[in-house]
């Protein structure tokens, strides 16, 4: 009897040593919607402890490559619940210089000037908001967090203490969520902010963004924006739809027809100043931000925001003043599948022009061009 005893506290101490031996190699995933309604896409909870090493350039264009990333600067893949891997802060810096330095080549590309230099005239600087307490100046390009870096500002500006507190219709509602533009400055004070504080913006990978922009102004229209849905997308519509039996709004924009709008240049001119300022959410980051014309200190990207994040607060010496809103796991990742189906439908003859107008974006941040979209 005690002899089967022991042979059974033996089985079972093999069995537990073949499992702890296993689970070395496995990853246990599971399933999660993304957040923009495409496929399900399998996320792991378990994840590498990453330690970046000096010198960074090669190492991580190669972690890149090795995820078939379309960003060269979509370097860590976010897989994890509760956020990505620990990453020395001071490692991302090489990160965020990297990213600054091949922005400076491209704005000195002669064949991309039209498509990368902007006047810094007044709508660049409606762009801009400033905290002059702790002298940030944040430029908002919509689709990419936007409001959660405002929020973090209303904030740091006094206006409410936590950004959980903040009302979503307080944030956008620029009469009273206290944030000042740089455009209600003089030139003085313009010139001052722009040489002396810590400025910086977000990217994300132009064509997502433009989905995502579709989606939420067309599809969702969240805010109850009706011009989106009821002045825009019918004249989108009449113009560019090839068959015109179902132009009513019934039928609703097609990405097909906001594709070909966005890349008949100069074709779209005239709508743009139909439409006025709810362009905003389409135009090129060039259009929005002059970041060659605008010396920035951090471009952060949408892809790698858990990263981002905590190092431009920590960059703009705020990292223990206020903190940047929990993001969702997996809410930024690069989704080719979703790319794909947008894109099923266009012709390639649509999709060079679209590119071509957005080419300036592509190259200043490192985003490969979507090969698969032409092939």
């Amino acid at each position: 009897m005690m002899r089967r005893h022991w042979l059974l506290v033996g089985a079972c101490g093999w069995v537990l040593l073949v499992l702890v031996f296993a689970s070395k190699f496995i990853n246990f995933g599971f399933r999660m919607p993304d957040d923009y309604g495409g496929r399900p896409e399998l996320l792991n909870w378990t994840f590498p402890s990453i330690k970046t090493v000096k010198p960074l350039p090669e190492q991580l264009v190669q972690k890149a490559a090795s995820q078939s990333s379309p960003a060269v600067t979509q370097l860590f893949s976010i897989q994890s619940s509760g956020g990505l891997a620990e990453v020395e802060l001071s490692d991302w810096h090489s990160v965020t210089v990297q990213r600054l330095q091949l922005l400076s080549s491209i704005c000195r590309n002669s064949s991309l000037w039209n498509l990368t230099h902007t006047p810094l005239r007044k709508f660049v600087l409606d762009r801009i908001f400033v905290c002059d307490k702790y002298k940030i100046l944040f430029c908002q390009t919509p689709k990419v967090g936007n409001t959660q870096w405002k929020k973090v500002l209303i904030v740091l500006n006094g206006k409410f203490s936590k950004v959980e507190d903040i009302p979503e219709n307080v944030v956008h509602d620029h009469e009273r969520n206290g944030l000042p533009r740089l455009s209600s400055m003089s030139d003085a004070e313009i010139t001052e902010r722009l040489h002396t504080y810590f400025k910086f913006f977000i990217v994300r990978d132009p064509f997502e963004r433009l989905i995502s922009a579709f989606k939420d102004k067309f599809v969702k229209n969240p805010r109850f924006e009706p011009w989106y849905k009821h002045n825009i997308a019918p004249a989108i519509i009449r113009k560019y739809r090839k068959s015109h039996q179902d132009t009513g709004e019934s039928a609703g924009l097609h990405f097909e027809d906001f594709v070909r709008y966005l890349g008949d240049e100069p074709g779209r001119q005239h709508l743009d100043q139909q439409f006025g300022n709810h362009i905003i959410h389409w135009l090129t980051y060039t259009e929005l931000c002059a970041p060659c014309d605008i010396s920035y200190d951090v471009v952060g990207h949408h892809e790698t925001l858990e990263l981002d994040a905590p190092y431009i607060l920590k960059a703009a010496g705020i990292a223990d003043l206020v903190s940047y809103p929990t993001i969702p796991p997996g809410i930024t990742r690069y989704n080719r599948t979703k790319m794909e189906h947008y894109f099923s439908g266009i012709s390639k003859r649509d999709i060079r022009r679209l590119y071509a107008r957005y080419q300036g974006d592509f190259s200043l941040f490192g985003y490969h061009r979507p090969d698969f979209l032409f092939d």
